[in-house]
């Protein structure tokens, strides 16, 4: 059974940065794409980025585009997602889950983290 766990978030700034850990046990990464999704009040469920088991494919939502970058360290079995130029609209909470379709369109979450709450504030 895949488990995943998120840790990095807290408080920042607008104009910071912050990394998120998405730490897999049970299974590899090796064979399973891991997707960051985001939920803020008011808002819709986000897929914020997506890395392939290969990492053959990454993608970023248009929001993010230009300033979140995914990332894999296979050694730890885990994947990141560092955060630059953090704005009032990332606030949120951030989960990572496995996505069935490895990033490609339409996602297949599956299995989820417990999710780690991300604010940006002054």
């Amino acid at each position: 059974q895949m488990r995943l766990t998120e840790f990095g978030g807290g408080l920042v700034q607008p104009g910071g940065s912050l990394q998120l850990s998405c730490i897999a046990s049970g299974r590899s990464l090796d064979y399973y794409a891991i997707t960051w999704v985001r939920q803020a009040p008011g808002k819709e469920r986000e897929g914020v980025s997506c890395i392939s088991n290969s990492e053959r494919f990454t993608t970023y939502a248009e929001t993010v585009k230009g300033r979140f970058t995914i990332s894999k360290d296979h050694t730890k079995n885990t994947v990141y997602l560092q955060m630059n130029n953090l704005t009032s609209e990332d606030t949120a909470i951030y989960y990572c889950a496995t996505d069935r379709n490895y990033c490609v369109g339409p996602p297949v979450w599956e299995n989820w983290g417990q999710g780690t709450e991300v604010t940006v504030s002054s």
